[in-house]
């Protein structure tokens, strides 16, 4: 545990240090665009926060490759993660080439199919040097472990990645947004990975998921403070797709290197987890993702054309603070994501049933949604009572020349 813990302050450091350099030079060079009317903001912020976190996760990664080599006696199974010698290489060249497109987007604006189709090369490229499904736990004869066609998914691989990386960059629009759920939502699948590789794997506790997504912690550490409300800094197109990337590359390397039919459980649930925990942590970016694409296909749109209209747009027009808007998203990621995570550790650590942590998990909905919904309720009793005042004003009040008293 405690190489990740290194690894996770090395990346944070890093990317806090260039967080500050990136935001200096950002506004010494104007590295900055107009504010747009969907904008939440109102003072010019450099939008280039995904440089800094990208040369974090960069760093982190040459520290573990380093300790592999030069530590080999202490952390030779972490040689495992390097085993390869095209997969890790990939997955960083892959971060690089989406953070490239990403600062040109947020200088120049490209337009949204030159953004796509980069997308698709990156996942691609990931894809090719293997770090691919290989296999879901629906049916088999081996331990309910299916294997199907490479290529099919290869395929379904690089359109998982794309998915997220647009989940996670639909949802980048207040400050701190992405960088806490995104912290949140790593947090929790390195906790499952780490925890499912020690019950499948006791003697190798590393493995590319939980390096991948605790150097996406350090890396949201790392910005937090200059992305805060009010930011200083935005991580940009080139951070949320670097982030998005990383947590689906995460989240597919799972089925590669862990055998969830392994587990001893005699429970269904626990062998579904990499299928549905990933899904679980972003569950407020994919249903954004997902209500943008049908709003703006029913007006006729493109479903990737910018609007006003995404969850957050809509939680400040409810009455929520900037603020409080954020800390709804934290807590519906929150909440979701360690459900989920209770579903595997309550049967397999402690063999208290599922359903405990399912009812813990609706316990936690119920009062997010009070808490979602709260402001229209205030509202709705602001309103009665300025509609009170108005009518017993008008009742004390006479009118000037027997008119009544709103003067018609």
């Amino acid at each position: 545990m405690r190489l990740f813990l290194m690894l996770a302050l090395v990346s944070a450091l890093v990317t806090f240090v260039g967080s500050i350099a990136v935001w200096k030079l950002g506004l010494k060079y104007k590295l900055y665009p107009k504010i747009r009317d969907r904008d939440v903001h109102t003072r010019p912020t450099p939008r280039l926060g995904g440089v800094a976190m990208f040369v974090g996760i960069l760093a982190a990664f040459g520290v573990a490759w380093l300790v592999s080599m030069i530590d080999s006696a202490t952390f030779a199974q972490l040689e495992i993660v390097f085993a390869d010698p095209f997969q890790v290489p990939a997955i960083l060249i892959a971060a690089l080439l989406i953070v490239v497109m990403g600062v040109a987007d947020d200088l120049w604006d490209l337009d949204w199919m030159t953004k796509l189709a980069g997308q698709f090369i990156v996942a691609g490229l990931i894809a090719w040097q293997g770090v691919s499904i290989v296999s879901l736990p629906i049916g088999g004869p081996d331990g309910g472990i299916i294997v199907g066609s490479s290529w099919l998914f290869a395929t379904l691989t690089v359109f998982t990645i794309v998915l997220v990386m647009n989940a996670i960059n639909f949802i980048d629009g207040l400050d701190g947004l992405v960088a806490g759920v995104a912290l949140i939502a790593n947090g929790v699948f390195f906790l499952y990975t780490y925890l499912l590789v020690q019950k499948t794997s006791p003697f190798n506790y590393f493995n590319l998921a939980s390096i991948i997504a605790v150097v996406v912690v350090g890396a949201c550490i790392g910005f937090l403070p200059l992305n805060w409300h009010p930011a200083r800094l935005f991580m940009g197109d080139a951070g949320a797709l670097l982030v998005g990337l990383l947590m689906a590359t995460s989240a597919v390397s799972v089925t590669g290197q862990i055998n969830p039919g392994s587990l001893e459980v005699g429970e269904l649930f626990p062998a579904f987890i990499p299928i549905i925990l990933p899904f679980a942590v972003l569950i407020v970016p994919l249903l954004d993702f997902g209500l943008a694409v049908v709003r703006r296909l029913r007006a006729g749109k493109s479903p990737f054309s910018a609007d006003r209209g995404h969850l957050h747009h809509r939680l400040l027009d409810m009455g929520h603070s900037h603020l409080g808007a954020v800390l709804v998203f934290y807590g519906w990621t929150a909440v979701v994501s360690v459900g989920c995570l209770l579903a595997f550790v309550f049967p397999v650590y402690f063999g208290i049933p599922s359903w405990v942590a399912f009812a813990l998990l609706a316990a936690g909905v119920v009062v997010l949604l009070v808490l979602t919904l709260a402001p229209l309720g205030r509202r709705r009793r602001l309103g009665a009572a300025a509609d009170l005042g108005a009518g017993e004003s008008g009742s004390e009040t006479p009118s000037p020349a027997g008119l009544p008293a709103d003067g018609r």
